[in-house]
């Protein structure tokens, strides 16, 4: 994994702008801790920071071939799952290679179907190409959005880059964060309007899409989507080829010349991947252990407080399938006022407010896994494929007319002061990105409405809760050079349970009863049927009474830049809530309440303030 980052300029020659590529390829350094490249002409500048996984020699970035008298360059983030595969389909059209990296399989294959490359890819990936002979520079995003890519049209220019402060560390770019902005941050968050990179003038390259930049413009497309049509196979059947796929995909993604291992959380996802994996392990004969990994906190069996959605803790669990599967574990605890601390290096990683601590306690995770191991396997993107959230089985959620996770909008209104909430109509707003994404879907005429509308939830998880956890596990994970990889977010699984009926994925009426029935022989029945149990997160007082002093501080400080946004009696009173212990609307699912709330609002701050953003309202 890597970072990248450049632009194409058709009036400024960018031979004399190395100081500025090479600032904003810097900025990616955590990305890619390893090595640089950079890569210059008139028109066209590459920077690249390597993270080191496959081929350390052949491997290195920018990437230069020339085929048939043209000149062909990539920077290039990801891992192909299907490398050797493509790499003789390639030589049997007679091209020859150097390397054993993905990288040079991407740039060939570019060279030999053009921008229908990203067809043949099964794997994660972000890159940019430059054809120098005919003046066109290509990029694309993997299918699903698991890594990030981002640009800004100036016209005569287009700068693009891994994460938003690659595009920031150029000096023409404005910090402004303009009425849409706020209804990104406070209608929508941590979530964001796929495509939107909630600073004016920025946008993200949408999962699933390409782009072709020239002297005539950028034209975008989608050479991706889902595909609707009726589902053939039998139960059995189904069940084959889900354990099947689910297999070939992990055992696919353990390709690696550094230390691999596996996040465990002693629930069914982590359980599979983990077992898989051990299981290929054995008989690559390895004379170590695997390591596997969990993160908890520190006196959490003393504040843990078990509830319908979180009912159990992981460490209730871990060490049977730890030792049934055969696995070295590690637990990482984590402090309350580190966990604090890791909220400004969360935002500072992701570029905008996110998830809070549940944010902040990934990127501690992923740092102390980094002394061991450089490539992790996780279990993100089972649910949203199989069904696994309350949203699929709660009535009043399922028939929302909005964003399930995110159901009632009331206190994110209150939240914003008079003046911001009269240049903005917030539900509206919310409404029509969910009606955007709804009217996408591609129904079968044939299905009764309670089919169609399940299979509204679940394109509304794919192109938005989904991304938001795909986006967490990428920025906390690299901001420290360690790389996750999401087997469940294989295009074959996904594409095959689209159309897999929910009476399948519900089987005995249980969440994800489809996957709990297909991998039934490999693990023990106690973690087949775990009641799911979503990412742990602290119930510390001294968490939550640091996240309260700092929100008062921020109240009192006529500087703060988040108070020309928010009514502070509103927040005063959430404050008052959460002393008395009082219910209030989820923030964003179960995982953020009350106190990831205040957490997020200390984020927007932060965020505000160090990324020096105007607010234009």
């Amino acid at each position: 994994m890597c970072g990248i980052a450049g632009w194409i300029d058709w009036k400024e020659d960018l031979t004399k702008e190395k100081v500025v590529l090479e600032k904003m390829t810097n900025s990616l350094i955590p990305r890619g801790p390893d090595a640089a490249g950079y890569w210059y002409s008139h028109q066209a500048a590459f920077g690249h920071r390597r993270l080191i996984v496959v081929d350390p020699q052949g491997g290195s970035q920018p990437m230069v071939k020339e085929y048939q008298n043209r000149r062909y360059i990539l920077t290039y983030n990801g891992e192909l799952y299907n490398t050797n595969d493509l790499r003789q389909a390639l030589q049997a059209e007679g091209h020859h290679f150097t390397s054993y990296s993905d990288t040079e399989v991407v740039l060939v294959a570019f060279i030999q179907w053009g921008a229908e490359c990203v067809r043949h890819f099964n794997g994660i990936y972000a890159f940019g190409i430059w054809d120098e002979a005919g003046e066109e520079f290509f990029m694309a995003r993997d299918r699903f959005g698991v890594k990030p890519l981002f640009y800004a049209d100036r016209g005569s220019s287009l700068l693009f880059g891994s994460e938003i402060k690659a595009l920031l560390a150029h000096p023409g770019m404005k910090r402004e964060l303009d009425r849409e902005g706020v209804a990104e941050v406070f209608g929508l968050g941590p979530a964001r309007t796929p495509g939107h990179g909630v600073l004016r003038g920025i946008q993200e390259l949408r999962p699933g899409f390409r782009g072709i930049y020239n002297r005539h413009g950028l034209r975008i497309d989608r050479y991706w989507a889902l595909e609707s049509k009726p589902h053939e196979d039998s139960f059995e059947t189904t069940l084959a080829k889900v354990q099947d796929l689910l297999k070939d995909a992990i055992k696919r993604q353990l390709v690696a010349d550094v230390p691999l291992c596996t996040f465990l959380s002693g629930g069914l996802d982590s359980s599979i991947i983990t077992a898989v994996t051990a299981g290929e392990w054995r008989s690559q004969k390895n004379s170590w252990p695997l390591n596997s990994y969990s993160v908890d906190y520190l006196e959490n069996e003393r504040y843990f407080q078990a509830n319908t959605f979180q009912p159990n803790r992981d460490s209730d669990w871990i060490p049977m399938i730890s030792k049934e599967i055969g696995t070295k574990h590690h637990e990482v605890f984590i402090e309350p006022e580190d966990l604090f601390a890791a909220l400004k290096k969360a935002v500072l990683a992701r570029d905008l407010p996110g998830m809070a601590d549940v944010d902040s306690s990934l990127f501690l995770f992923c740092e102390e896994v980094k002394k061991e191991a450089t490539v992790a396997l996780s279990g993100e993107c089972a649910d949203e494929i199989f069904g696994g959230y309350p949203w699929f089985h709660r009535p009043e959620l399922l028939n929302a007319p909005t964003f399930p996770w995110a159901k009632s909008l009331a206190i994110r209104k209150r939240i914003l002061n008079k003046k911001v909430q009269q240049t903005l109509d917030l539900t509206d707003y919310v409404q029509s990105r969910y009606q955007a994404t709804i009217n996408e879907v591609p129904l079968l005429p044939e299905e009764q409405p309670w089919e169609a509308r399940m299979r509204e939830l679940f394109y509304l998880n794919f192109n938005w809760f989904m991304m938001v956890l795909l986006e967490r596990k990428d920025r906390m994970s690299m901001a420290s050079g360690f790389e996750v990889r999401v087997p469940f977010c294989d295009h074959r699984i996904v594409e095959y349970l689209w159309n897999v009926p929910w009476k399948f994925k519900s089987y005995q009426g249980r969440e994800k009863g489809l996957l709990r029935k297909a991998m039934e022989d490999l693990l023990p029945a106690a973690i087949i049927e775990r009641k799911k149990s979503p990412y742990p997160k602290t119930y510390h007082p001294r968490y939550t009474e640091a996240v309260v002093q700092e929100v008062k501080r921020v109240l009192a400080d006529p500087t703060a830049p988040i108070n020309n946004l928010i009514e502070r009696a509103e927040v005063e009173r959430l404050l008052d809530s959460l002393r008395l212990n009082l219910p209030e609307d989820p923030w964003f699912g179960q995982l953020m309440t009350l106190p990831q709330l205040l957490a997020y609002l200390l984020q927007t701050n932060m965020w505000l303030k160090n990324y020096q953003i105007n607010i234009c309202l």
